[in-house]
């Protein structure tokens, strides 16, 4: 692909050679002469003079004294969002599959759509709906009535329960389980438990991207709900009757108990942990290992064992970093006293 078509295809703004025919993205440190990357990072900066790329994407004020003779630039608006394009339009037709394989098993009276592809050992129960251009890969085991929409991505070994709703546009990574038992147990005058029937469903909205292993619990009852292009990581454990708002990102290991409402666009940490029946308000970022046990309505960022906005987390920190100082203070006080 031409530098011209790359720098129209991004709306840039180019300086070097149009001809120079690229043929892949690559990492600024490894990219070769007919490579193109990216700086977005200051800290990255550096590599602009020796990187061994053919092209790379800079802000529009991004500053250098002189420019490599081998190297072509191209300023954008945002170099992290382009070069996310470029890999998008590089690889656009790898990976894609089509047909439904012999040794899968699809009940009668469910409804498959058009360019679906569903891999070998794959069951699919009664009543289940399948969209256009949907990939299932194998050892995937989808329940009775399961709805799955559009351009949707299942990869191996995916557990998807009874009654789940999927939208358009999803993809699901290995591992994850979708509809399993909330954890409902009620504890009995003899001290035994008696199970709790979890008969709701879960319901996942368009653009969402769940990670390998995360398992995301069906409602006790109504529904456990995750919003419009909210993006999770792998090995994240979504309770009963959560609530997971439109376009929040939630990093690895976090674990939300049941019927916890969270906003639109929170940003939450690996390993936070999130208590039951609270609500996290919409813009809320959430520390790596925070712990949150009451509702945060406020925009803003929290940190801590017991979360807590930022500034005055920093504060306590430094006043647990100062009792060294304090406690060699007082040893001197008391020493000087006798």
């Amino acid at each position: 692909m031409k530098l011209s078509d790359i720098n129209k295809a991004i709306n840039g703004i180019l300086t070097g050679d149009p001809e120079k025919e690229i043929v892949n993205v690559a990492k600024i440190e490894t990219a070769s002469e007919n490579e193109i990357s990216f700086i977005s990072n200051p800290a990255y900066a550096k590599h602009f003079y020796t990187t061994k790329a053919g092209a790379l994407l800079v802000s529009m004020d991004f500053e250098f004294s002189e420019k490599p003779e081998h190297l072509s630039v191209i300023r954008v608006a945002d170099p992290y969002l382009a070069f996310v394009s470029l890999i998008e339009i590089f690889n656009k037709d790898t990976g894609k599959r089509s047909g439904i394989s012999e040794k899968s098993h699809i009940e009668k009276d469910s409804v498959i759509g058009k360019d679906v592809f569903i891999g070998n050992f794959t069951f699919i129960g009664n009543k289940c709906s399948i969209g256009n251009n949907t990939s299932i890969f194998p050892n995937c085991s989808i329940g009775n009535n399961v709805t799955i929409g559009n351009n949707v991505t299942i990869y191996p070994n995916v557990a998807i329960y009874d009654g789940t709703v999927i939208g358009n546009n999803v993809i699901i990574h290995s591992g994850a389980v979708i509809g399993s038992d909330g954890f409902g147990h009620a504890k009995q005058t003899d001290g035994t438990y008696k199970k709790i029937p979890q008969v709701g469903i879960v319901v996942i909205e368009d653009d969402v991207e769940i990670g390998a292993c995360t398992t995301i619990d069906r409602a006790t009852i109504g529904e456990t709900r995750i919003c419009k292009g909210v993006k999770l990581d792998n090995q994240i454990q979504i309770a009963h009757n959560v609530i997971i708002g439109e376009h929040t990102v939630i990093a690895a290991q976090v674990g939300i108990a049941g019927s916890t409402k969270i906003g639109k666009r929170c940003m939450i940490g690996g390993k936070a942990g999130i208590a039951g029946h609270i609500e996290i308000g919409d813009d809320v970022i959430l520390g790596a290992a925070s712990n949150t046990t009451k509702s945060i309505l406020k925009p803003g960022m929290y940190m801590g064992y017991r979360a807590k906005q930022m500034r005055d987390f920093l504060r306590e920190e430094a006043n647990i970093n100062s009792i060294p100082d304090l406690k060699n203070k007082i040893k001197k006080l008391e020493s000087n006293a006798h």
